[in-house]
């Protein structure tokens, strides 16, 4: 099928050429021309065939909600527009109401992935109407990871943000855990290779998982984190997750602690949050701070 895909950075620009493996057509748009197949989204939604599907990957609230709107006014009734940034699932029921005035599809995608979704796939949580969902699902075909398990059709629109959301809040407390076991591992004198405990965890152990894996990497690269600093920023999706459960009256204490201790790191150099900055980086090439 043929994609136009908006925003082509770390995550877009990756999930264009694992599409275009797939055998599909994809023209992509971004502000940098060098990455650019066309240049602006009229000559984009152009060079599309009826039904078209826009997928949209540029950063969550304002870029994404001026994108929606232009492409509002340049497709027509049938197409369909989607989110595959790290907007908020609220969003998502505005977007879908907007452009249903117009004869517009719409359907939100949760992708997670990082950078190592070109040769492993991404693991993808998308939602809308199963008509506006049929016309992307061989873009998602191509996206997921090898097997029966790495997509799902989640639910209404705003579904797939929403458990993306769960996931990263989830994901905030694991990376918490390894880092505070870290730490307290580094600070007792008995133990005198903390790399290769960590090490030892990733076979046998119920505690094995692909952030150990990575652990593990960054540990490689620099066995004590000594050239971060114990800094950890928050993407937005652990505040969200917290908020999601104070409004459903769920209780999330691992979670919201996970990021409470975020923002402490930008009160001091936390030793845990060298671990949480380099995770972050390792699965998602989020830049780190260095001393």
């Amino acid at each position: 099928m043929e994609l136009g895909l908006v925003g082509l950075g770390k995550m877009g620009g990756n999930m264009r050429e694992r599409i275009r493996r797939a055998g599909h057509t994809v023209i992509g748009h971004d502000h940098n021309a060098d990455l650019a197949d066309v240049h602006s989204l009229e000559e984009l939604v152009g060079k599309l065939s009826a039904p078209r599907v826009v997928w949209v990957m540029v950063p969550a609230g304002e870029p994404t909600q001026t994108t929606v709107d232009q492409l509002a006014e340049l497709l027509e009734p049938g197409d369909v527009v989607v989110d595959g940034g790290n907007s908020r699932w609220t969003d998502d029921e505005k977007h879908a109401e907007e452009l249903a005035a117009k004869g517009i599809g719409f359907v939100d995608c949760g992708v997670s992935g990082g950078v190592w979704g070109l040769e492993n796939g991404y693991a993808l949580m998308y939602g809308g109407d199963a008509e506006n969902v049929a016309k992307v699902q061989p873009v998602f075909d191509a996206l997921k990871p090898e097997g029966d398990f790495g997509s799902v059709h989640a639910g209404k629109v705003g579904a797939g943000h929403f458990a993306k959301m769960v996931h990263n809040g989830i994901e905030y407390a694991m990376m918490q855990a390894y880092a505070e076991g870290w730490e307290l591992l580094e600070k007792v004198d008995s133990v005198t290779d903390v790399r290769e405990v960590f090490r030892s965890w990733q076979e046998g152990t119920v505690i094995r998982s692909w952030l150990l894996d990575l652990a593990v990497n960054a540990l490689d690269e620099d066995e004590h984190l000594d050239g971060l600093r114990g800094y950890a920023q928050d993407s937005g999706e652990g505040r969200w997750t917290v908020e999601a459960a104070i409004d459903n009256a769920v209780p999330l204490p691992a979670i919201t602690a996970s990021l409470f201790a975020r923002f402490a790191s930008r009160q001091e150099d936390s030793p845990q949050m060298k671990m949480i900055a380099a995770l972050r980086n390792q699965f998602g090439g989020h830049a780190v701070e260095k001393k």
